[in-house]
This record gives structure tokens, sequence and C-alpha cells, in this order.
């Protein structure tokens, strides 16, 4: 996909939080926005269907904060990680919650846990107006619409949870919002660690909108963190730089990962840091850990992470 000339664009009002819901440019972007507006006027259940980083809960955030139930809380259930046995009680909690709650990656939940959560949906319904359940909002990076076919996803309850079904597009088919989310994340992560807010060239720019970004939004988040982190763009960037001219080269058509491309970026400007303070304070390793602003112990922990033994820094 041809990625649009890379501008850079102000992101509206002031920086929130991590969830903060961003109104893109692009056209799949404005119909989600449309979308939204239609689905709070209702409390018909909501299904998200979207790649894992494409912004799942952020937007099952949105249509809450949005609709009549904002007042109320919103209660995310992490169904990957919930085991059968608490399951009745998350599952009771939809009688009583007064906001909404989100069942991230509903999928991940057993057979057993789909049909309570099946049944305790059924009991809402047959309770009529007499119980007024709090909103249902669920997300899911599988194709649930073929697994219900194929019996391995609860027929019934599929139908049940995709009252209106939402897909969002992955970031590498909406490439024009690209500079917004960067801007976007550069302001918030800057405003969070108390640093300059970065200003990206053009080169930089234009390696994002080129970049398929296979972990979605949640991979541009940390590319951001890593830049404000470093305050180096050359640091940052020089990592992914080789990495993908290395999958140029190679014509394998890997996936290659900015997160981990950022991080190696990230561990060699460490190990740049803690060199030179060593060399300032002539090995002291006492008074550099002090003016790193790491514990002695962590230093000699770094030390030793980067193949430096004791008798290397006598």
């Amino acid at each position: 996909m041809q990625a649009r000339p890379c501008e850079k664009t102000e992101p509206e009002g002031p920086v929130q939080n991590s969830e903060a819901f961003l109104k893109g440019t692009s056209p799949g972007m404005r119909a989600v926005e449309e979308v939204i507006r239609e689905l709070s006027q209702s409390d018909v259940p909501v299904l998200l269907l979207g790649e894992t980083g494409a912004g799942k809960q952020t937007v099952a955030r949105r249509i809450h904060e949005a609709s009549r139930r904002s007042g109320g809380e919103f209660r995310l259930v992490d169904c990957g990680d919930m085991g059968s046995g608490n399951f009745d009680g998350v599952s009771g909690n939809i009688l009583s919650c007064p906001g909404t709650v989100y069942f991230d990656e509903i999928a991940g939940l057993s057979a057993a846990a789909q049909c309570r959560l099946l049944e305790t949906l059924i009991r809402l319904e047959e309770a009529g107006d007499e119980e007024l359940p709090g909103r249902l909002i669920c997300g899911s990076a599988r194709n649930l619409d073929e697994e219900a076919r194929s019996g391995q996803f609860h027929e019934g309850l599929y139908y049940r949870i995709s009252g209106v079904c939402l897909r969002l597009s992955p970031l590498r088919h909406r490439k024009q919002d690209i500079p917004l989310f960067m801007d976007f994340f550069l302001m918030k992560f800057a405003q969070e660690f108390g640093r300059p807010t970065p200003l990206l060239s053009e080169r930089t720019r234009q390696l994002f909108c080129d970049y398929d970004w296979p972990g979605n939004v949640r991979e541009l988040a940390d590319a951001a963190k890593a830049l404000v982190v470093l305050g180096n763009e050359t640091l940052a960037m020089g990592g992914l730089r080789a990495v993908l001219s290395k999958s140029d080269r190679d014509h394998q058509g890997q996936q290659v990962s900015l997160r981990d491309a950022t991080r190696a970026a990230a561990r060699e400007a460490e190990k740049e840091l803690i060199l030179k303070a060593l060399t300032r304070t002539r090995w002291n390793r006492r008074r550099a850990a002090q003016e790193l602003k790491i514990s002695y112990k962590a230093l000699l922990y770094k030390l030793k992470q980067i193949g430096y033994t004791q008798s290397e820094a006598s």
C-alpha cells in the first residue's frame, strides 16, 4: 500500500491518558466515529473486531464515555487471564454494574465460561425492565463469525454479543492517521516523563509512514515512548533502520517488530550512558551509580548484562 505524504499534525485538545480516543483523519477512522455516535444512543451489545493493538479497548471506552452510562464504571474483563473458577462472580457483576462491561478477547473464555455468560444474558433478557444490566461490549482479534460456524465458539453467545459488529482497520490500512497518532504519543510521553517533545526529522516521519506496524497503534506508542525516553532520534531509530535494511536485502517478507528494534536501540543507548558515566568517574562505580540515579546494585547488574566484569572494570 502506497503511503500518503507524511505531514505533521497537531492532536486536538490536551494530551490525556494512553486510552484517549484519537479522531483520525482517514476515511476508516471517520466511519468509526460515526458508528460510535450512533451506538452511544442505545444499549445494543457491541462486538469489536480487529488485530491486536488496533485500539478495540480504546473504542469501547469511547462508546461508554459518549453514552448515557458515562457516569457509571467502565469495567474491563480480561478473558485471556481469567480462570473458570472466578468467572461466575464477574458474570454476576453484569447485573449490578450501572456502566459498561468490556470483555477483552472474549474468545479466550473456556467453553464452560461461555455457557455461563450466555445463561446470564438470557436471564437478563427474561428480566426485562425489572433489572437493568450494564452495557455489554466485547472485543476479539479472532474471527468469531467463522469460529461460531465451526463450533469453536458458542454460536448462541456469538449472536447475543454481536448486536452490532464493528471492525477496526489495522494501522497499515490507514496510514494517513500515523502522523497524528505519533505526535499525540510523543506529547503524551513527554509530559509523563517530564522531557521535551522530540522533533522528528522528515526521514524518520517518512519511515514511520512506510512501515506496516504489525503491532498497530500499540507498537506505534512503544516507538514514541522509546524516542522520548532516549531523547536522541539517531539512537532510537538506528536499530530500526538496520533491521529494515536487512529485511529488504534478504527479501524474506518477514514482519519486523519495531518494538524489538527500539528495545535494542534503548539497550545500546543505556550502555553508552553507563560507560560515559564510568569514564567520568574513573570507573568509580558508586559515584557512577549516583550520577546515573540508580542503585549501586543495579549498576553492577547492568555491567554484568553488557559484559563488563569486575576484573575488566579495575
